[in-house]
C-alpha cells in the first residue's frame, strides 16, 4: 500500500537542491565578451578609455568621456563549433544564429559656465551578458555503466511502496503526487521503476534496494544531446562626469534578466542484446527564468598620453525560479516472455516548478592602462580579478552542500585583455588578445579561455560604422548527468562572433 505523505518544505528544499548546483553558479557569474563591434575588435580592454557604451558597462566613468550625445545599436553573428569526444569517438556541431546584442543612448550636458564639473552624461545600455544559443551532440559506448546507474542513485533509499504506480493511475497523478509530497528523487526512482530500467531487489513494498535491468557486461551505446537557448542581459542605468580636465567619475546601477532553457536527451542502447533492457531514451528540459540586481563605480584618470583607470564590479543578486519537465521511452523484454519487446512511454506532461532560490555572484575589480599616441592611435590593457568562491546559492540552509563544493573547487580568477587601434583618415584599424582563467581549481571541468580579435571603423562624422570578428576557445567536460551516470564528455568549443555597429551623434 503506498503511504500518503503530508507536503512539506524540507523535501521541496531537497527537491531544489538537486536542480541547481556549482555548474549554475557558475553560468550566471560569467560574463562573456559581447557589446559594440569597436568594444569586441578591441577584446574588451577599455576600462581606461571610455566614450563607448561597451566600455561603460566596464568602467561606469567611460560615458563621461563621450563628447556629444550618441546612440549605437550592434547586431551579432554567434557561431558555436563544438568537437566532442566520448570513450574515443568524436563528433561535432555547429550552429550559429543571429541577435541584436547591444542597444544604447547617452546625453551630454557640457557646462558652458566654465565650473569644475565640466560635464555630466546620462546613459542607457542593453546588452548581452551571455548568449545560451548552443548544441552539443556526443556519441560513444561507454565500457561500464548506462542510465540505470542514474536512477539506481535516486532509488536506493525509497520504499517501492511509495514509487510503484496504483492500479489505474495514471503516469501524470503518480509523478505529481510523489514531486509534491516525497521529492525529486522519488519521482527519479518511479520513472526507472515503471520505466523497467531497474528492478526491485524483493517484490516487497518495504524494499529499498534495487538492481539494474540493463547488462552492461559490454557496455552500452550512447547518444547524448543537449541543447541550449536564451540570454543574461544588462540594462544598465549610468550617470558620469568629468572634473576639472582629468578626472572621469561614474556610477552604473544594473538590473538583469535571465532566460535560460536546456534540453537534454540521453539515447541508450545496451551492446549485449540479452539485456533485459534494450533501448532507453531519456529526456530533462529545463527552463530557468529570473531577474538581478547589480552596481558598479569606476573612476579614469587623464595624463598627458596617459589613462588610468580603475572600477569595482558589485555581486550580482539573483532571484531565479527553475521548471523542469521529464519524459522517458523504453523497450525492455517481457519478464513474463522474454522474447517479447514491449515498449513503455512515461511523459507525465507534469512541470516541476520549484520555489525561488537565489544566487549571489562573485564581485570584480579591474584595473585599466592606455596609452594614446596623439590622434593615430592607442594601446590599452585591463587586468580583472573575480573570486568564484565568493559565490553562493541561498537560502544557505537549502544548499549546503553546493555551496560546500563552490568553497572546494572554485578559485580566484583572472582576466587580461590587450587592446589596440590605428587611425588613418576616416578608417580605424582595430584587433585584441583576451586570456580568462577558469573558474574551476583542477582547470578541466573548464579550462582557461584564450581568444582574439579584429575590427575595421569608418566615421563619416555624425555617422560611423563598425565591424568586428571575435574568436576564442575553451575546454569543457561537463558530466552527462549529476549522479550515478557521472561519466564526462570532453568538448573543445571554439566561438566565434561578427558584430556589425552603427552610431548616430545626436
Amino acid at each position: 500500500m503506498k503511504k500518503v505523505f503530508i507536503l512539506c518544505i524540507g523535501l521541496l528544499a531537497m527537491s531544489v537542491s538537486d536542480a541547481q548546483n556549482l555548474n549554475d553558479v557558475v553560468r550566471y557569474s560569467t560574463e562573456n565578451l559581447n557589446g559594440t563591434a569597436r568594444f569586441r575588435a578591441m577584446s574588451g580592454a577599455f576600462g581606461a578609455l571610455g566614450g563607448d557604451f561597451s566600455a561603460f558597462s566596464i568602467n561606469p566613468a567611460g560615458s563621461a568621456v563621450f563628447n556629444t550625445s550618441e546612440v549605437t545599436i550592434s547586431l551579432t553573428n554567434y557561431n558555436n563549433d563544438n568537437d566532442v569526444s566520448y570513450f574515443g569517438t568524436t563528433s561535432n556541431r555547429n550552429e550559429s544564429e543571429f541577435d541584436l546584442n547591444q542597444a544604447g543612448i547617452v546625453f551630454v550636458f557640457n557646462d558652458t559656465a566654465g565650473g569644475d564639473w565640466g560635464k555630466i552624461s546620462l546613459g542607457l545600455n542593453v546588452q548581452n551578458n551571455d548568449n545560451y544559443y548552443n548544441n552539443i551532440f556526443a556519441t560513444g559506448t561507454n565500457s561500464s555503466r548506462g542510465i540505470a546507474d542514474y536512477f539506481l542513485s535516486f532509488a536506493n533509499g525509497q520504499a517501492l511502496g511509495d514509487i510503484a504506480q496504483f492500479p489505474g493511475e495514471s503516469d501524470s497523478d503518480t509523478y505529481r503526487f510523489l514531486g509534491e509530497n516525497i521529492g525529486f528523487d522519488a519521482q527519479q526512482g518511479f520513472l526507472g521503476y515503471e520505466g523497467f530500467v531497474i528492478n526491485p531487489d524483493v517484490d516487497d513494498d518495504a524494499n529499498t534496494t534495487y538492481n539494474s535491468n540493463a547488462d552492461y557486461s559490454n557496455g552500452a551505446i550512447h547518444d547524448y544531446i543537449v541543447q541550449t537557448s536564451g540570454f543574461n542581459r544588462k540594462y544598465t542605468f549610468n550617470v558620469g562626469a568629468k572634473y576639472k580636465d582629468n578626472l572621469y567619475l561614474g556610477l552604473n546601477v544594473n538590473s538583469h534578466d535571465v532566460d535560460y532553457r536546456e534540453r537534454k536527451v540521453l539515447i541508450e542502447t545496451p551492446v549485449n542484446t540479452a539485456s533485459g533492457l534494450q533501448y532507453a531514451e531519456f529526456s530533462n528540459e529545463l527552463y530557468t527564468y529570473g531577474v538581478g540586481i547589480s552596481f558598479q563605480v569606476g573612476a579614469i584618470l587623464k595624463l598627458q598620453n596617459v589613462r588610468l583607470g580603475g572600477s569595482y564590479q558589485s555581486p550580482t543578486w539573483y532571484s531565479l525560479n527553475d521548471e523542469l519537465s521529464q519524459g522517458l521511452s523504453t523497450d525492455f523484454r517481457n519478464p513474463a516472455s522474454p522474447t517479447e519487446i514491449l515498449r513503455r512511454d512515461i511523459f507525465p506532461n507534469v512541470v516541476n516548478a520549484y520555489r525561488e532560490h537565489r544566487i549571489v555572484t562573485p564581485g570584480s575589480l579591474t584595473g585599466s592602462f592606455a596609452y594614446i599616441f596623439g590622434k593615430r592611435g592607442l594601446i590599452s590593457f585591463d587586468y580583472s580579478l573575480k573570486d568564484y568562491s565568493n559565490a553562493k546559492l541561498r537560502p544557505t540552509n537549502d544548499f549546503l552542500a553546493a555551496n560546500n563544493d563552490i568553497d572546494n573547487q572554485l578559485q580566484a580568477a583572472s582576466t587580461y585583455r590587450v587592446g589596440g587601434e590605428y587611425r588613418i583618415n576616416q578608417f580605424s584599424l582595430r584587433g585584441g588578445y583576451r586570456f580568462e582563467q577558469s573558474p574551476f581549481q583542477d582547470n578541466s571541468t573548464i579550462g582557461d579561455l584564450e581568444g582574439y580579435s579584429l575590427g575595421i571603423g569608418y566615421n563619416f562624422g555624425s555617422l560611423s560604422f563598425d565591424v568586428a570578428y571575435d574568436r576564442s576557445e575553451q575546454a569543457r567536460n561537463p558530466q552527462l548527468f549529476q549522479s550515478g551516470l557521472t561519466d564526462r564528455i570532453n568538448i573543445n568549443n571554439i566561438n566565434s562572433n561578427v558584430t556589425f555597429s552603427v552610431t548616430f551623434k545626436l
